[in-house]
C-alpha cells in the first residue's frame, strides 16, 4: 500500500510541514532514517546514487552525503541537534550547492498502533526566498519518491 505525502507550504511563511504514514512500526521507521546502509536504499528522488560520507543519527552527531545522477552531484550536510530514539529528531539541513541557507528540521515519529507510523516534518528556512527556493526544487517528488522506495524496504523487512 502507498500511503499519500501531504506537503504543506504556507504562502508568506518560511516553512515546509510534511507528513506520511508508513505501513510498519515506528522502531523500523525509526531505524531506517538511524542506519546509513538503509538510507542509502530510500533518501531521495529516483535516478541517484547515493555515497554517505559520515551519518551519526545521535544528538550531537552530524552527517554528510553526495547524491549523484548523470547531471552532477549534490552534497548535503548537517547536525542532529536532538534524537529521542523512535520519537523525535531535530537537524540542520543545508545544500552546498547554496551555502549558509540552513533550515532547521523536526521529524516526529508517532506510533498510530497496528505496526502503523505517522512521521511528521517541520523545516524552517532562514528567509522566504530560501523557502520558496526548496519548494520550487522539485523537492515534494523527491520525497515521495523516495518515500515509495522506504515502504518497499520495510515491506521487505
Amino acid at each position: 500500500m502507498t500511503n499519500a505525502l501531504t506537503v504543506t507550504a504556507p504562502e508568506g511563511l518560511p516553512f515546509i510541514d510534511f507528513e506520511r504514514e508508513f505501513d510498519a512500526p515506528v522502531s523500523a521507521v525509526f531505524r531506517a532514517h538511524q542506519d546509513p546502509e538503509l538510507i542509502k536504499q530510500w533518501l531521495g528522488p529516483n535516478g541517484y546514487e547515493m555515497e554517505i560520507e559520515h551519518f551519526d543519527f545521535r544528538t550531537g552527531g552530524g552527517y554528510r552525503y553526495i547524491h549523484r545522477n548523470a547531471d552532477g552531484e549534490y552534497a548535503f550536510h548537517g547536525v542532529f541537534h536532538v534524537v529521542r530514539e523512535n520519537e523525535f529528531a531535530i537537524q540542520t539541513f543545508e545544500f552546498e550547492g547554496f551555502p549558509d541557507v540552513v533550515s532547521i528540521e523536526a521529524m516526529t515519529f508517532e506510533d498510530l498502533g497496528n505496526g502503523r507510523t505517522r512521521l511528521r516534518g517541520h523545516s524552517v528556512y532562514p528567509s522566504q526566498e530560501a523557502r520558496d527556493g526548496m519548494v520550487s526544487s522539485d523537492m515534494e517528488v523527491g520525497m515521495s519518491e523516495g518515500y515509495t522506495r522506504l515502504d518497499q524496504l520495510l515491506a521487505a523487512a
